[in-house]
């Protein structure tokens, strides 16, 4: 019996795939499709799992040739432009990479950790028992004592456990293609583009946007009342719908990919029937663009290490409904957010001008935009309600001086395991615990507080100097279920 399968080998069941063999427990993963997809479906990472990639020392790996990697100088919410540049300690970082060099490199990551991916292997049928979870796809019969929907929004793992994936469908298609040009020639540069701007482009036929990804090559949208196509997406399809929303056509180079589809905001009932979890799209649908990787990789980082912690006999028996608890109003939240985006993009007339004026001019001061950006980024989200502001919260990535040199925090994350950091108050454990937790003595200017006990997926558990004992037995009870300390 295999401990953990995991349905589906993009960005989300790949992260979930490394954060289980980087602690031992190496998956099966299946995939229905007959090798890594090709199709640029996302274009980048926006938010909190740029940090939690950096984490795991993957950020290096991922950035190398990438076109920006870091704080942008702005970000869009729906059509509203924020700016970032004036204001210090903006926590939004992003790196352009596009999904198949992301599913790649990940894949890459976990072949070295030792997962092999069963390609063609489509899921038919599943079924719990008491000891675990019988799968059958292609032809062949799977146990494993529990499975892992990333299969996208269409989960069939999701609708063989009988969760419910309410919400809503929009009324607009979205045709995406990316172009290339000759090299080093921008998208812009053409006298053919006729004034248009780089960004959404209003019409009375609907909008079209414009952005390069690259020199020599770039995106082009096109949103307008209808329904997708319902197979592959042609050239003249796609210039036709161009045509239909712009009233003339475009210079648009080679096409390396085009496709149409429509956007959904639903979000599952529940991520866990039995032994049974949902994670990424097969949990959630966002109607707006920056969240959907965002929020689904961040649910793989969280439910590793947890499921990880359970196989190994060290976590408590309530562990794996904190999944739920603290990944599903993060989806909420991401949820709200992307809805307002929508709405903001969609509304015509002069009163969607005025609203987005009103609101680009608000979002210049510093509050509303700090407030905005923690909500993008995801650290608006906390886990809990501890009295220490730090509990709950993706650890900061303090500078710290140890015995052994200059380091950061999110150095030490890098094996996956639970951290007790010490800055210096001597905090001790007593008992060889080695083995289960990493004990650092470090030094920081300005300490955020005297101890922190950080979980695997980087959020703090306990800071200060009371109550490190109850903490340790609520997240990592070690397999004697005692810890003690001093």
């Amino acid at each position: 019996m295999s401990e953990v399968a995991i349905i589906g080998a993009g960005p989300v069941g790949l992260m979930l795939a490394c954060e289980l063999s980087l602690t031992g427990v190496v998956p099966v993963v299946l995939d229905k499709r007959a090798g890594p997809g090709e199709l640029p479906k996302a274009n980048g990472l926006v938010g909190q799992i740029v940090d939690l990639l950096d984490h795991r020392g993957l950020l290096e790996r991922l950035s190398e040739g990438s076109p920006f990697c870091g704080v942008p100088p702005g970000f869009p919410f729906g059509s509203v432009p924020l700016r970032f540049t004036g204001v210090d300690g903006i926590p939004l970082r992003m790196l352009m990479i596009q999904q198949p060099r992301l599913e790649r490199l990940l894949g890459e990551r976990a072949a070295e950790l030792g997962v092999r991916i069963r390609w063609g292997h489509e899921l038919t049928s599943l079924a719990q028992h008491q000891d675990g979870v019988t799968l059958e796809a292609a032809e062949s019969r799977l146990d494993a004592r529990y499975v892992v929907g990333c299969d996208g929004g269409r989960s069939r793992v999701r609708e063989l456990a009988g969760i419910d994936f309410p919400g809503t469908t929009d009324d607009e298609a979205l045709w995406l293609g990316h172009f290339t040009t000759d090299a080093g020639t921008g998208v812009f540069d053409s006298p053919d583009m006729g004034g248009l701007r780089p960004g959404w482009n209003r019409t009375e036929g609907g909008r079209l946007i414009l952005t390069s990804l690259q020199p020599g090559v770039h995106l082009v949208g096109v949103r307008e009342k209808g329904t997708p196509t319902a197979g592959p997406v042609t050239f003249a399809e796609f210039r036709a719908a161009v045509r239909r929303v712009l009233g003339r056509d475009l210079p648009l180079g080679k096409a390396t990919w085009l496709s149409s589809t429509v956007a959904q905001a639903r979000l599952a009932e529940y991520y866990r029937a039995g032994r049974v979890f949902l994670a990424g799209d097969a949990a959630h649908l966002f109607p707006a663009g920056g969240s959907s990787l965002n929020i689904g990789m961040t649910d793989a980082i969280n439910l590793g290490w947890k499921l990880s912690a359970r196989l190994h006999g060290r976590g408590p028996e309530n562990l794996l409904d904190t999944y739920e608890a603290e990944r599903r109003p993060a989806a909420e939240r991401a949820l709200m957010q992307t809805r307002a985006q929508a709405v903001l993009d969609r509304m015509e007339g002069e009163d969607g001008e005025a609203l987005r004026a009103l609101l680009t001019e608000v979002f210049a001061y510093e509050q509303p935009l700090r407030h905005l950006t923690d909500l993008l980024h995801g650290s608006d989200t906390r886990y809990g309600t501890a009295d220490h502001p730090l509990v709950g919260r993706l650890v900061p990535d303090l500078p710290l001086t140890t015995d052994t040199g200059a380091r950061r925090v999110a150095e030490l994350m890098r094996r996956g395991r639970p951290v007790l950091l010490d800055l210096g108050t001597g905090t001790m454990l007593d008992g060889d615990l080695d083995d289960w937790i990493d004990v650092v003595r470090a030094r920081c200017d300005d300490p955020p507080t005297d101890a922190l006990l950080i979980r695997p997926d980087g959020y703090v558990a306990w800071a200060g100097t009371v109550g490190l004992a109850e903490a340790i037995k609520t997240w990592f009870t070690p397999p004697d279920g005692t810890a003690n300390t001093t």
